[in-house]
């Protein structure tokens, strides 16, 4: 098991986790899946959620305060699953009274040039022109996340150090030895939600050397296609790529790529585009198939996901389901248009199939 060295980050991280515990000992979180008999579709509607029961929850702390942030710092969460011999499905509904999807949009200026739209914090990163996000943290075989939830892999930054190493971040994701890893559903509204239906399938593991890899211990499972980038030229001074129906570029807040085409500056004052350039992810970072939907101040989702994946590395990065008598622990956050702050809750969410 790697040592962590005992920094004031890791002294506030176990106290954090303390009172974690505390938090779990006094009542820990369950929702109970139901049986279908057969597959249903992924409208949050679908009348098979009818009388299903529902877990309610607050998630009420956030890892950081970042200077005049705008977004959400509590929410309120509810929960519904059901199952069929194939699949998982999570319905998830939560506060928010703003549906935000201007993710670093370009807008041309009066003196005919372009600016990405960016506010940066003081860690790097963005709480104003973002998009909402939702992360659902699933234990595989991490010591203490049963007790601890989403906190047991979270290391605080301390006098600008991580482990050691010189960071500016807020705080990193990894676990804490070789062997253990957490499967992690990641639904981005603009880059994965709206346009396709998919959360982005990730993982964590226990790297912590940003020279392996630049986010620590946070990775995408392998994408056989898809994904998607920046829209910007190299020199970052103006958008690579419009909308080729031109009234298109200002209403959508992504660009998808078969309907890119080269950026001809035919615009006026104030008009806006895409900042962002999407396509269908294949592969098994394509696993979670999630449908949305913003509504009275509500953001309602459906996650559906194979009990058991079958790709060369399921084992290592997803979480399997495959023994419907076991117990699966598991964890929310809500990103209100924010880049990494999120509101989460203390402890975990234990599954159980019915």
């Amino acid at each position: 098991m790697k040592k962590l060295p005992l920094t004031t980050a890791t002294l506030v991280l176990f106290g954090t986790l303390s009172l974690a515990i505390n938090a779990y000992a006094a009542g820990q979180y369950k929702l109970n899946s139901q049986k279908l008999q057969a597959p249903i579709t992924l409208e949050a509607s679908n009348k098979a959620w009818n009388n299903v029961p529902e877990l309610s929850l607050t998630l009420s702390q956030t890892p950081y305060k970042p200077a005049g942030f705008p977004g959400l710092t509590r929410t309120k969460v509810k929960l519904k699953s059901l199952y069929d011999s194939e699949n998982l499905y999570i319905h998830m509904q939560y506060d928010d009274p703003t549906k935000s999807l201007n993710r670093f949009p370009w807008i041309k200026q009066k003196d005919g040039t372009w600016k990405q739209s960016v506010n940066k914090d003081t860690t790097g990163h963005e709480n104003d022109f973002y998009e909402d996000k939702v992360g659902m943290y699933w234990n595989i075989n991490t010591n203490a996340f049963a007790q601890v939830g989403c906190m047991v892999s979270c290391h605080i930054t301390n006098d600008g150090l991580n482990n050691g190493i010189p960071d500016k971040s807020a705080g990193r994701k990894y676990t804490n030895a070789d062997d253990e890893t957490i499967d992690m559903w990641h639904w981005k509204s603009v880059r994965t939600g709206l346009a396709f239906d998919l959360s982005h399938d990730q993982y964590v593991d226990n790297v912590t050397d940003p020279k392996k890899n630049k986010n620590w211990g946070r990775h995408g499972d392998e994408k056989l296609g898809g994904g998607y980038k920046n829209n910007t030229t190299k020199d970052k001074k103006m958008p690579m790529y419009m909308n080729k129906i031109k009234n298109k570029n200002s209403q959508l807040s992504y660009l998808k790529d078969e309907d890119k085409v080269p950026f001809v500056d035919t615009f006026e004052t104030g008009d806006k585009i895409p900042g962002i350039v999407v396509s269908k992810m294949s592969g098994s970072a394509a696993d979670i198939k999630t449908s949305s939907k913003y509504e009275n101040g509500k953001w309602t989702l459906v996650f559906k996901r194979a009990l058991v994946t079958t790709h060369p590395k399921a084992k290592v990065q997803d979480v399997q389901f495959d023994d419907l008598s076991k117990s699966y622990h598991f964890g929310v956050a809500v990103f209100d248009n924010t880049q990494i702050n999120h509101m989460y809750h203390f402890g975990s969410i234990e599954l159980k199939f019915k």
